[in-house]
């Protein structure tokens, strides 16, 4: 976790351990509440976090973790540290919505610990609530802030950070790479790798068993291949097929390819088929003696024959051997 992710964290849950608490007649949700000091200007901003049922929290469209991927499995570990510490410590952001919307809040940060508090309340833990802060934010606001959560998490996966800059540029800064980078305090190129990896084609996207498994590396390498058609449109097929493959694998036909064995499967629809050359080769000789046989040991050549080999024939046979090399046959 980054420096600038551990701030803004200490400076939401310092009211935790020492809160106090009141209650809420209406809906007996908690408030947790604390005076936080700006240094740099000596104001006072006042934070309420809430704990409510998680049913009245949705994600926001523009979330950049795709929620239908989390699963029991991947939120093993934010489930039982949940059911372990009696309550969630860390409180999602969200944003309250208009009435009549169908649900409260709009949860900015937090859906892996929303999926987890929903999967406890369903599996006999109905007393865990969700907990969150409530921000007033802009839709740029709010993409810089879960951008700010999930950049140094591994269970975000490099596609799915992709297609969220992608939409970003465009929605919050009119198509301009350098201003996105400059707002989010990254380098232009480490963004432009990003949006590099949004523009992957369907085909190769739907040739990987989960979009998790798309990394920033394999946009990188099959980049130039996209850029010619010929190799491109073999690629194209090539990722057809597998895609096939990874259909029949889901309904238990044979297994699915991991995103390594993919990349590996798109870069050799255009690699060039190896033509390996002989390991051994015979050379002069007569039939009954059998001639010198030749032998690649790495770097080295092994010239093997038999003692009873005569000069003459020992002689022909070096004489191939001498044509071979200076033709560079060997």
């Amino acid at each position: 976790m980054s420096k600038r992710h551990d701030a803004i964290f200490d400076d939401v849950l310092s009211g935790l351990p020492d809160s106090e608490t009141k209650s809420d007649d209406r809906g007996g949700a908690r408030f947790l509440k604390r005076s936080n000091a700006l240094a740099e200007s000596g104001e006072r901003e006042e934070k309420t976090l809430r704990w409510v049922d998680a049913a009245v929290c949705r994600m926001w469209d523009k979330h950049n973790r795709a929620y239908d991927l989390l699963t029991e499995d991947n939120c093993r570990d934010l489930i039982d540290g949940i059911r372990s510490q009696g309550q969630q410590e860390f409180p999602a952001i969200v944003r309250r919505l208009p009435a009549g919307d169908g649900a409260e809040y709009e949860v900015i940060c937090g859906a892996r610990r929303h999926f987890a508090i929903t999967w406890l309340n369903a599996n006999n833990y109905p007393q865990f609530r969700y907990l969150i802060e409530v921000r007033d934010l802009t839709d740029e606001e709010a993409f810089r802030l879960a951008d700010i959560e999930n950049r140094d998490r591994e269970d975000i996966s490099d596609y799915e950070r992709a297609r969220d800059y992608a939409a970003a540029v465009q929605a919050y800064y009119g198509g301009k790479q350098k201003l996105m980078a400059q707002r989010l305090e990254v380098s232009e190129a480490w963004l432009s790798r990003y949006l590099q990896l949004s523009k992957l084609p369907a085909e190769i996207v739907n040739a990987y068993a989960s979009i998790r498994d798309i990394k920033e590396l394999h946009a990188r390498q099959l980049k130039p291949l996209m850029n010619d058609k010929i190799a491109r449109d073999s690629v194209l097929q090539a990722a057809c097929d597998v895609a096939d493959q990874q259909t029949k694998a889901r309904e238990g036909q044979g297994a699915a390819l991991d995103g390594a064995q993919v990349l590996n499967r798109l870069k050799a629809a255009v690699a060039p088929p190896k033509t390996a050359k002989p390991t051994a080769k015979a050379y002069g000789g007569a039939k009954d003696e059998g001639g010198v046989v030749m032998r690649r040991k790495g770097r080295k050549i092994v010239l093997e024959y038999n003692a009873t080999l005569s000069v003459k024939s020992l002689q022909a046979a070096f004489d191939q051997i001498l044509a071979d090399a200076e033709a560079n046959d060997l």
